[in-house]
C-alpha cells in the first residue's frame, strides 16, 4: 500500500505546473488511451482503506478534473463520485476520499467551468457527506469541501427551498460534538456572511445563537470563527452604507448592545505571544462595529474600558487600553472629544504599567488618539499646554523601552506633531521640546532595529516638517550638522563591511536631509543655511556615489538631494554639475540595464531619484546656466524612453518622468536644438496622451502641463507666458483669444484657474503637481498606522 501511496504522489508531481497551461500541454502529450487508464486507475483508488492513498488520488482526480472539466472531457467524473455518496454501504473512506476530491476540484477551477448541474451534483454530494448519521471523518470532509464550493452556489442560495436546505444542514453540523467539525462548519458561515449577506435575514435568530455560544463556551478556535462571522457582517454593512438602493438589514444595530459586550468580553482572552488569537480578532471586530454604529458605541465601551484601566489584573488594563483604540473611528470627533482627557489621563498612567503588553497596547491606543482627534482635519485639539508637557515626557520616556513599544511611541510622537500643523496660533507649541525630541528620535533610530530605525527617522522627518520655522531655524540647522556628520562617519567604514542596518541607516540619513533642506529653503533667512553647507552636503554625496562598492540602496536618496540642493543654490550649483551629471549618466545606463525581476522595486526607485535631480536641477539653472543642460538633455530622454518601454511601469515613476521632462522644455525651450530634438521623437506623445486618461489628478495635470511646454517649443503655442517660481507655476494670459484654462497651483494644492475666452481649442496649459518631493527611502510605510498592536510583525 506505501507503494500505491508513493505512485500516487509521483503522478500529481507530475501534473504540478507552475501554468495551468503547461500543466494542461504536459497532460495533452498523453495518448488518450493511456489517459483514460490512469483516470479509470485513479477512482478506484479512492477506495481505498488505507487513508493517505485515498487522500492523495483525491488529489490527482482534482489535477486531471482542472484540466478536463473546462474542456467538457470526463463527463462521468462528477455521476461517479456523486455514485459514490449515494450509493448503500459504501465505506467510510470511499466517502472521505471522494469529498476531498470534489473539495480539491472546487478550488482547483473557476465559476466558469462549472455548468449548473454540475454545481447541483457537487452540493448534493457535500450536502449528503454532511449528514449526522454519517462517520465524523466524512463530515469533517464534507464540510471542508462545502467551504471550497460555497463560491459556486449563487444560484442555489437564490432558490429559497436549496437556501433552507443548506443553512439547516450548517447550522446542524455547527453544533456537531467533534471540534474540527464545529470549526469546519464555522468556516461554511462566515463565508456565507461575506458572500451571501442579502439571504441571511431568515436565519439571523439562530446565527446570533450558535455564534454567541461558540465565543462564550466554545474552544478559542471556533470562538474565533464566530467572531469573524461577525467581522464579515460588519464589513458588508459598511459596503452598503456607501451604496444607493441596496437593502442594508441592519443586523449590527438591531444586537448592538449585545453584541458590542459579547466583544469586549473577548478582549480579555489574550495569547502572550501577540499572534493573531482570538483577542484580536475581537478588537477588530469591534473597531469595524464602531464604524457603523458610530456615537452610539461610545456609551457602551467608554464605562468599562475606564473602569478596566484601574483594574488589578493586567489583562484587564491592556483590554481597556485595546477597546478605547479599537472604537476611535467610528464616532465623531465632537462626540469623543468631551471625554478625551479622562482617558488621555489614563493612558499616560498606563505607558508606566509593569506589564509590556499594557505598554505596547497603550502606545497604539495613543497613536491613534492623536491621529483621529488632534488633527486639522477634525478641527479638534484639547491638549492643554501643561497636558503637552506631561504626554511629550512620557513618550520620550517610553521611547526607550523595548523596540516594539518604542516602534508605536514613535508613531505616537508623529501624529501629535502632525496635529499641530495648520493651528496657526499653536504653530510654536511644540518649540520648547523640539530639541529633546529631535535629540531623542535620533538616539531611538540608532538602536540596531530596522523597523524602529524606520520608524524613528520618519518621525523625524514629521516633526521638522511640522515645526515652526521661525522659532525653530536654528535647531534644525543644528541637526543639519548633526545628520551630515552622520554621514561623514559612515564613509570613514568601509563598505564592503558595511552592516545592512548601517546601508539603510545611510540611506535614511539621506531621506532626512531632504526634508530638513526643504524645510530651510522655505524662507530667504533660513535659505542661507543651504548655501553655507551646499560644499559639505555635495561633497558628501558625491563621495558616497564615487565609491565602487556602494551599496545600491543608497543612490536613489543621495540623487534626490542633488535636485533638493540645486533648486535651493540655483546657479551656484555650477561648481557640482560636472560630477553630479557624471554620476547621474552612469545611472541612467545602468537603468536601461535592469531587466531582473527582483530589481524592480530599486530600479523605480532608481529612475524617480534621477527625474528628481534633473527636475531640481532643471529649474535650479534655468534662469541663468540653464544653457549647461543642453548637451544632457539626449540622457533625460533616454531614460524617459526606457520608462515608456516598461510594461510594468510604476505610477510614481511616470509621473516624475513627465514633470522631468517638462522642466526640460519649460527651461530648453528657448534653445533651438530643443525644438529639433523633441520634434525628432514620438514617444512623448504616447506618454502623455496615456497620462491624461488616468484617474491620478496629480499625474493628468502634469501631463496637461508638460504638452503645454513642449507645444509651446515646438510653436503650437499661443503666447502664454509660463513662469516656474520653485514649486509655483505662474501662466500669464495669452496674447491670442483661443481657448484654454490657466492654473497657479502651490505646494499646499491651492487651485486658481482662470479661463479666458475661446475660439478654438488648443493644447490646454496648466501647472505640475510636483509639490514637495519625497525621496522612496522618506515614503517608507507607517507600519503603526495599520498594524494592530496583539499581532507580531514578522
Amino acid at each position: 500500500m506505501e507503494s500505491c501511496r508513493f505512485a500516487g504522489t509521483m503522478l500529481k508531481n507530475s501534473l504540478d505546473a507552475t501554468t495551468r497551461e503547461h500543466l494542461l500541454q504536459r497532460w495533452l502529450t498523453i495518448d488518450i488511451s493511456f489517459r483514460c487508464q490512469i483516470k479509470g486507475l485513479i477512482l478506484k483508488t479512492l477506495g481505498s482503506s488505507i487513508s493517505e492513498v485515498g487522500h492523495t488520488a483525491a488529489q490527482v482526480i482534482a489535477k486531471i478534473a482542472c484540466i478536463e472539466i473546462p474542456r467538457k472531457e470526463w463527463p462521468e467524473l462528477l455521476s461517479s463520485l456523486l455514485g459514490n455518496m449515494t450509493q448503500q454501504d459504501q465505506p467510510a473512506s470511499l466517502k472521505q476520499a471522494t469529498l476531498e476530491s470534489l473539495g480539491y476540484i472546487c478550488k482547483e477551477i473557476s465559476h466558469d467551468d462549472f455548468v449548473q448541474d454540475e454545481v447541483n451534483s457537487v452540493l448534493a454530494a457535500v450536502l449528503e457527506g454532511m449528514n449526522i448519521t454519517e462517520q465524523s471523518s466524512v463530515r469533517l470532509a464534507a464540510a471542508t469541501a462545502l467551504y471550497k464550493a460555497l463560491q459556486f452556489t449563487h444560484t442555489n442560495f437564490e432558490n429559497e427551498m436549496e437556501r433552507n436546505n443548506i443553512m439547516k444542514v450548517v447550522c446542524e453540523t455547527a453544533r456537531a460534538k467533534e471540534a474540527d467539525i464545529r470549526k469546519a462548519a464555522f468556516q461554511c458561515l462566515v463565508f456565507i456572511a461575506s458572500t451571501y449577506y442579502k439571504f441571511l435575514e431568515p436565519y439571523m435568530a439562530t446565527l446570533f445563537e450558535l455564534t454567541a455560544n461558540a465565543i462564550d463556551v466554545d474552544e478559542e478556535s471556533i470562538a474565533f470563527q464566530a467572531v469573524e462571522f461577525w467581522s464579515c457582517i460588519c464589513e458588508e454593512e459598511i459596503k452598503l452604507q456607501d451604496i444607493e438602493n441596496r437593502a442594508n438589514s441592519r443586523f449590527i444595530e438591531k444586537c448592538m448592545d449585545v453584541l458590542v459586550r459579547m466583544l469586549l468580553e473577548t478582549l480579555l482572552k489574550q495569547d502572550e505571544d501577540g499572534i493573531w488569537n482570538l483577542s484580536v480578532a475581537g478588537g477588530r471586530c469591534l473597531g469595524l462595529v464602531a464604524r457603523i454604529v458610530g456615537d452610539s458605541i461610545v456609551r457602551f465601551v467608554l464605562p468599562i474600558a475606564v473602569d478596566n484601566l484601574s483594574e488589578c489584573d493586567w489583562r484587564s488594563r491592556e483590554a481597556g487600553a485595546y477597546a478605547l483604540g479599537s472604537i476611535l473611528e467610528g464616532p465623531s470627533a465632537e462626540h469623543l472629544s468631551p471625554h478625551l482627557l479622562c482617558f488621555l489621563y489614563l493612558l499616560l498612567d498606563a505607558m508606566e504599567d509593569q506589564n509590556s503588553h499594557v505598554k505596547d497596547t497603550t502606545a497604539w491606543t495613543l497613536t491613534r488618539t492623536f491621529k483621529l482627534l488632534h488633527s486639522t482635519a477634525t478641527g479638534f485639539s484639547k491638549i492643554s499646554p501643561a497636558d503637552l508637557e506631561r504626554t511629550i515626557w512620557v513618550l520620550l520616556e517610553s521611547i526607550k523601552d523595548s523596540p516594539r513599544i518604542a516602534e508605536k511611541v514613535c508613531g505616537a510622537i508623529y501624529y501629535l506633531a502632525h496635529g499641530y500643523e495648520g493651528f496657526k496660533s499653536r504653530s510654536s507649541v511644540l518649540t520648547p521640546y523640539l530639541a529633546d525630541i529631535i535629540t531623542s528620535l535620533i538616539a531611538t533610530a540608532e538602536r540596531t532595529d530596522t523597523k524602529l530605525q524606520s520608524a524613528a527617522y520618519e518621525t523625524l522627518n514629521e516633526v521638522v516638517r511640522c515645526s515652526n520655522l521661525p522659532e525653530a531655524s536654528q535647531i534644525i540647522t543644528q541637526l543639519l550638522s548633526v545628520v551630515m556628520t552622520k554621514l561623514g562617519q559612515g564613509q570613514t567604514t568601509e563598505p564592503q563591511i558595511l552592516s545592512s542596518y548601517d546601508r539603510e541607516n545611510q540611506a535614511l540619513l539621506c531621506g532626512v536631509l531632504q526634508v530638513i533642506i526643504k524645510k530651510l529653503s522655505s524662507t530667504d533667512e533660513t535659505k542661507t543655511s543651504i548655501f553655507q553647507a551646499a560644499d559639505q552636503i555635495m561633497a558628501l554625496l558625491l563621495k558616497d556615489l564615487s565609491t565602487g562598492d556602494l551599496h545600491p540602496s543608497l543612490k536613489p536618496p543621495i540623487f534626490s538631494c542633488f535636485g533638493d540642493v540645486a533648486l535651493v543654490i540655483r546657479e551656484h550649483f555650477e561648481k557640482y554639475f560636472p560630477d553630479a551629471m557624471s554620476m547621474m549618466h552612469g545611472a541612467v545606463d545602468a537603468c536601461a540595464q535592469i531587466n531582473d525581476e527582483e530589481m524592480v522595486e530599486y530600479g523605480n526607485q532608481l529612475k524617480r531619484s534621477i527625474f528628481e535631480a534633473y527636475s531640481g536641477i532643471l529649474q535650479g539653472l534655468k534662469n541663468s546656466k540653464a544653457e549647461l543642460m543642453l548637451p544632457r538633455a539626449p540622457h533625460l530622454l533616454k531614460l524617459i524612453e526606457v520608462v515608456v518601454k516598461d510594461p510594468h511601469r510604476d505610477k510614481r515613476v511616470v509621473r516624475a518622468a513627465v514633470a522631468a521632462l517638462g522642466d526640460l522644455a519649460d527651461s530648453l525651450g528657448s534653445h533651438s536644438h530643443m525644438k529639433v530634438l523633441f520634434k525628432d521623437i514620438e514617444f512623448f506623445s504616447e506618454l502623455l496622451g496615456e497620462c491624461r486618461q488616468y484617474e491620478d489628478e496629480q499625474l493628468k495635470e502634469t501631463a496637461i502641463w508638460t504638452q503645454g511646454m513642449i507645444d509651446r517649443v515646438c510653436g503650437f503655442g499661443f503666447g502664454s507666458s509660463i513662469t516656474r517660481v520653485g514649486y509655483i507655476t505662474i501662466v500669464s494670459p495669452p496674447t491670442f483669444p483661443y481657448s484654454s484654462i490657466f492654473s497657479l497651483q502651490n505646494t499646499k494644492n491651492l487651485h486658481l484657474t482662470f479661463f479666458y475666452p475661446l475660439l478654438s481649442p488648443p493644447a490646454t496649459t496648466a501647472s505640475p503637481t510636483r509639490g514637495h518631493r519625497r525621496s522612496p527611502r522618506n515614503n517608507l510605510p507607517r507600519l503603526w498606522k495599520s498594524v494592530d498592536p496583539r499581532c507580531s510583525i514578522g
